[in-house]
């Protein structure tokens, strides 16, 4: 068998996330109908993680196993003919025998973007979210380095499932013209964390609950108003890490 790992970049606006789903469209669901028609067989993808419906990605991995052997090059090209423009295969090379897309990753960093300018451009629209009202960056600067720690982040997702905890070793806001762009990295996050955490930025930049909230959302484990959920559109895988 043959191991093969893909890196994708697309646009999740109109997908229901990754992950396939029976009678919705999905990024998964697209790239593997894409392998069974090339390979005539059913063929089964892991994604190193789950994108929300509406959620994009610059450098999304994922890895497949097949009994035919194809040169990349043709492999390469024959995907990215299938596939929808809204999905592209970057780069494509083999791997180990072993290698899994989810269980290896060692980090992943995302971006949320926010326009801040009085008219957001058609070019950003599908990628930003839109925010044209007074925000105290410095406060939301100072709010972002709290979430760097290990630590329950319960309070910042909708996990039900997972262990809570996570290590966040990367967490700034800065400024970039008309946006303010938030990085966040860790080796995993929980459901809706990161659009959780930003909803939560947001809330600070307002005014409406000061950066000094986040001790006693982490403290309390819980969800509250004052960490309300950003839209998917802001978010962008940027980077899996291996």
């Amino acid at each position: 068998m043959t191991n093969m790992r893909i890196v994708l970049s697309y646009d999740g606006t109109d997908y229901c996330g990754w992950q396939r789903q029976p009678g919705k469209r999905t990024i998964q669901g697209e790239i593997e109908a894409a392998l069974a028609r090339i390979f005539q067989k059913s063929i089964a993808l892991t994604g190193a993680g789950r994108t929300d419906a509406g959620v994009h990605a610059l450098g999304q991995a994922a890895n497949f196993k097949v009994d035919r052997d194809m040169p990349e090059a043709e492999l390469f090209k024959a995907l990215n003919a299938l596939l929808p423009d809204d999905i592209r295969v970057v780069s494509l090379d083999r791997v180990p025998a072993g290698f899994n897309a989810r269980r290896d990753a060692k980090g992943k960093i995302y971006q949320y973007r926010i326009w801040t300018s009085r008219a957001v451009s058609p070019f950003a629209v599908r990628y930003v979210l839109y925010w044209p009202y007074p925000l105290n960056v410095s406060w939301m600067r100072a709010a972002a380095a709290l979430f760097a720690r290990e630590g329950d982040f319960t309070g910042f997702s909708s996990n039900r499932d997972l262990p809570a905890v996570r290590s966040v070793v990367r967490s700034e806001l800065c400024k970039k013209g008309e946006e303010l762009v938030y990085t966040v990295e860790a080796r995993g996050f929980l459901r809706y964390m990161v659009r959780t955490m930003v909803g939560t930025l947001l809330e600070v930049g307002r005014g409406r609950i000061p950066a000094a909230a986040i001790e006693e959302i982490f403290k309390d484990k819980k969800r509250t108003l004052a960490s309300p959920t950003a839209p998917a559109k802001g978010l962008c895988l940027v980077k899996v890490i291996y």
